[in-house]
């Protein structure tokens, strides 16, 4: 994952995704937002990117409508997946479900690990979109991504202390992967 502010260098061959940095600090401004898109694009090419989250109104659904249906397209235009971040809300206001092709699960702590987005997540995979859930900085959290049928996550877990978060962040995805689920799985 990368943002504008961070300066990040993707390895070789690595996979990445953009986010916006509307969360926290360092959004620039939507013009250097879409330069910095353009030239990441261009650096580490437009196969290796996962998604590209359009700017939006962290919980905020009718901002978030307004300020990203219109770069979705110009996303895409990229050649890259253009993921849209589902708010506070949005399931009333409607999601463009036609306009993009990731849910990027955002909101707040408790809408983003509630009912509804889980409702949206389910339907995203059943309309054939991806699913990424942010701020995954915990076990419990991240089971919860996988529940919702979550393809990816992001988190600053392993940014604080990764000497000793990046072996229980190991244990967290082995414990993940050889856990039974008590509800079975669903996509």
């Amino acid at each position: 994952m990368t943002t504008p502010a961070q300066g990040n260098r993707i390895p070789d061959g690595a996979f990445y995704a953009c986010d916006n940095g509307k969360f926290g600090k360092g959004w620039p401004g939507v013009g250097s937002w879409f330069a910095w898109l353009e030239r990441t694009v261009t650096r580490y090419g437009p196969d290796r990117c996962l998604w590209a989250v359009a700017p939006d109104v962290p919980f905020d659904a009718a901002g978030t409508l307004t300020e990203s249906v219109p770069w979705l397209p110009r996303i895409q235009a990229l050649g890259v997946p253009a993921a849209f971040a589902a708010q506070d809300g949005c399931d009333v206001l409607g999601v463009p479900w036609d306009a993009f092709d990731v849910l990027f699960i955002a909101g707040s702590t408790e809408w983003k690990t509630g009912p509804v987005a889980e409702r949206l997540a389910r339907e995203a995979r059943e309309r054939g979109k991806g699913v990424h859930m942010g701020r995954v900085n915990s076990l419990v959290r991240l089971r919860t991504a996988e529940w919702f049928g979550c393809d990816s996550c992001d988190g600053t877990y392993l940014a604080f202390g990764p000497a000793k978060n990046l072996a229980r962040l190991a244990d967290w995805l082995g414990e993940l992967h050889h856990t039974p689920s008590l509800f079975g799985r669903s996509a």
